[in-house]
């Protein structure tokens, strides 16, 4: 037996649903509105939650990564009385199961739960992920979580994987966990950087020449390709691989067959190939500047990092991971990082990612010199400028979002006399005392989830209870 939640406006739906569902055996709960949907998620453990888009308060794909991070992580299948291409791309990227149209049979319901049931118990009866040789991947973020999943799946078969994100990202890392955790660990890990390979000498570099193949080459030389013989071929940056080259390289991939410059018989290498991307490769495709029957072989399996900035949550465990790493390469004592160095590092966006933080740590620890602790100031400028501009660029939006999504119409004459207006000022005070309130009880009082499901930072969220006198407290 399940325990379902099934969030929608319209009774007469959540009835039917829940009708359907008991019948099957499970046990389930309706909600009919957003907020109590949330509210129910953040107090018991679903497996999987039925989430209405348009509702009173809210729309449902901005509420459907929160659900997905509530500590039982629910399967979520979204249902919804239009179709929208764009919403159901939407959804299935922010972690849906399926995508539903109401005016579809009731049975329709049926497969999509049956699958993700599935899916959940063999998920929680196949090897635990934290056996998983994770090689420095950190993070506890939901989109972590599923990246260690699928670093899982990689590891398990030797089909070629592609892993797509931005520059500084762990695109690297990722590679080397999937070898670390294949059966291929015990032999090499080949790194091509196709960024730095000459065009003219590209054919030598990656399958090996014989001596006097042609001027310069003075002795034999073992290529890439062959030195991953048993283990894994890396191709970082495969989007910069000329395009002279690609043709060639594909056929190795096909047959595991290729010739050495100057020798007059092929040869084999048994290897496993990873390749990452930094580049829109279909948008190369289109463009003639990559071959798409070699992105078709690339594409067998795919890992798309998230971006640093779409995982703030896992900073905080990325710092306390390389502060003492640092420290340590500096014959120095750890230091500590106090909530507002950390803080500040959640505002900041990071658009170079991973190893744009690690850069500005080692920094940082420098600055610190004789300094116990880190402190804001002693980040690089540019961070601490970009932080604070970021910090309140975010909580304007967030303000102004928040304001005309879930604030009554006030030209409503129902709601108000539109010649008694209230000021915006004493409007927007009445709805973000009303709204955090709302926060503060989904939240059991606890600002970490009451900062995750608001999306504001816990200095702003402080300020904010402060300043209207609502009670919490702090894990």
């Amino acid at each position: 037996m399940a325990k379902i939640l099934v969030i929608d406006d319209h009774k007469d739906t959540c009835d039917v649903i829940t009708s359907k569902l008991t019948r099957m055996g499970h046990q389930t709960i309706s909600a009919y509105s957003l907020m109590d949907g949330l509210r129910e998620a953040y107090s018991q453990e679903f497996d999987v939650v039925f989430l209405d888009v348009k509702l009173p308060d809210g729309n449902g794909l901005d509420a459907l990564p929160r659900i997905r991070q509530t500590s039982s992580s629910p399967e979520v299948i979204i249902i919804t009385g239009v179709g929208d291409p764009d919403g159901a791309e939407l959804a299935i990227k922010s972690g849906a199961w399926s995508y539903i149209e109401k005016g579809s049979s009731l049975n329709n319901i049926v497969l999509p739960l049956t699958r993700a049931l599935d899916y959940r118990k063999e998920k929680i009866s196949s090897k635990p992920l934290s056996l998983l040789k994770k090689h420095n991947i950190i993070g506890t973020s939901l989109q972590m979580q599923a990246c260690f999943e699928q670093v899982a799946q990689a590891a398990s078969s030797d089909t070629a994987v592609l892993i797509a994100g931005e520059t500084g990202s762990g695109k690297e890392v990722v590679a080397h966990a999937i070898h670390n955790n294949s059966a291929r660990a015990s032999k090499n890990f080949v790194v091509v950087d196709c960024a730095a390979l000459p065009e003219s000498l590209v054919e030598g570099i990656l399958f090996g020449h014989e001596k006097g193949a042609y001027t310069g080459a003075d002795k034999a030389q073992m290529g890439l390709i062959k030195e991953a013989d048993g283990g894994t071929l890396f191709l970082d940056e495969v989007g910069e691989l000329p395009l002279s080259i690609q043709k060639s390289f594909l056929r190795v991939l096909q047959e595991r067959h290729f010739r050495p410059l100057g020798l007059n018989r092929e040869i084999k290498s048994d290897f496993r190939l990873l390749a990452a991307t930094n580049r829109d490769l279909d948008q190369m495709v289109q463009e003639g500047k990559f071959r798409q029957d070699l992105l078709y072989r690339l594409k067998s399996f795919v890992i798309n990092l998230p971006p640093l900035r779409n995982r703030v949550v896992d900073i905080k465990e990325l710092v306390l991971h390389y502060v003492p790493k640092l420290c340590e390469r500096f014959g120095i004592p750890v230091k500590a990082t106090p909530p507002d160095f950390l803080e500040t590092l959640a505002a900041y966006n990071w658009p170079g990612n991973v190893r744009e933080l690690i850069n500005a740590l080692e920094t940082t620890i420098i600055a610190a010199k004789g300094d116990i602790s880190l402190f804001p100031n002693h980040l690089p400028i540019n961070i601490r400028i970009e932080a604070a501009r970021f910090a309140l660029q975010k909580d304007s939006i967030e303000n102004i979002t928040q304001l005309d999504r879930l604030t009554p119409d006030y030209s409503r004459k129902e709601t108000y006399d539109k010649d008694n207006l209230p000021p915006l000022r004493e409007a927007r005070a009445a709805f973000e005392k009303q709204y955090l309130q709302d926060v503060m009880q989904i939240a059991a009082r606890d600002t970490d989830k009451a900062a995750k499901i608001s999306g504001i930072s816990r200095s702003r969220l402080y300020v904010l209870l402060k300043k209207y006198d609502i009670p919490y407290y702090q894990p």
